[in-house]
């Protein structure tokens, strides 16, 4: 059976490290208030000249070196951002241009956290029905660019960076098993950036009303994402006749450890099974499990023939999971 398998992984992330107690100096908060919290001790920040495009290209050429794959040979480029270097055109075609992938068709797409397991969810849809045969996903952010400084309840969970993967078409049982996708965009104001498009334009009283920041209500977010995220995880197992027990790693989005540990809490997993970076970056929304990816990856902690779980939730809301055999 043909499958979409990921062949190689990659990440970048700013060189600027900002602690929890670079952020003591900031805002009104503390390292302990914060770690407590979310379990997020420092996060990446880009600087000058750093963008969205900046991350994902470096992200992708580590992806391809790892796989072997020149970037005339792919066939799409997926950017899955809410940071985009500019409205238009999609950072995904500034990324193209970089890596001279002539071929490839470049788009972006908008899901929040869970934009890269949508983005995997079209690679494999574009592989299984014979369309592409070698795909790059990008999950990229420069978050700090719509953070508000001033607001100690989101400004300490942010950070920027990004994660790509790159998917081909393979025979055997590896690859994709299956993906899961949702959202309902009922609940799109509990976490959202309300500035900046064309419902509030840029102007000075955006600017003066902080419309263009991360707006988010945390306590209702966190109580949607834990069911969401468990339901999405069984639904995948699910689908595929599979139990808890034979996850090897779970990769979930990484964005509060309270979240994360409810999660598997809630699904039964050991806590060696559960991958967890948050510390050292924080939410990255859209990069944050390609990112955990490739450092599991090159650190050795993933196997081959491994069963892996991916799991997200975003604004939208958003959520979904992808459940893959890996092969390296």
């Amino acid at each position: 059976m043909q499958r979409a398998t990921i062949t190689g992984t990659g990440s970048a992330v700013p060189d600027r490290v900002l602690t929890n107690h670079d952020l003591e100096r900031m805002v009104d908060t503390s390292d302990e208030w914060v770690t407590t919290r979310t379990g997020i001790k420092e996060r990446h920040i880009a600087g000058d000249g750093e963008f969205t495009s900046t991350f994902a290209t470096r992200a992708a050429e580590g992806a391809l070196q790892m796989a072997g794959v020149r970037a005339d040979e792919l066939d799409q480029i997926i950017v899955a951002t809410v940071t985009p270097d500019f409205p238009f055109p999609a950072t995904a075609c500034i990324v193209q241009h970089n890596l001279n992938a002539t071929k490839a068709a470049a788009f972006d797409i908008s899901a929040a956290c869970s934009g890269f397991l949508y983005g995997l969810s079209l690679a494999d849809k574009a592989i299984r029905c014979g369309a592409a045969s070698k795909i790059l996903v990008i999950g990229a952010e420069v978050l700090s660019r719509i953070v508000d400084w001033t607001d100690r309840n989101t400004c300490c969970l942010f950070g920027d960076g990004a994660g790509a993967v790159v998917v081909e078409a393979r025979e055997g049982e590896s690859g994709i098993l299956s993906t899961h996708i949702h959202s309902d965009g009922s609940y799109w104001e509990l976490l959202c950036q309300r500035g900046c498009g064309n419902r509030n334009p840029a102007t000075q009283k955006t600017l003066d009303d902080r419309l263009i920041y991360i707006s988010m209500q945390g306590n209702e977010v966190f109580k949607l994402a834990v069911r969401a995220m468990e339901e999405v995880a069984h639904e995948a197992l699910n689908t595929n006749n599979l139990t808890v027990a034979d996850i090897d790693l779970f990769i979930p989005h990484q964005a509060n450890r309270r979240i994360i540990d409810a999660i598997g809490k809630r699904l039964g997993l050991d806590g060696d099974k559960v991958y967890i970076n948050l510390e050292r970056y924080g939410n990255t929304s859209g990069a944050s499990i390609p990112l955990a990816l490739d450092e599991a990856n090159r650190s050795g902690r993933i196997k081959k023939g491994d069963l892996l779980l991916f799991d997200a939730f975003g604004g939208g809301l958003t959520w979904g999971s992808v459940l893959l055999r890996w092969q390296s």
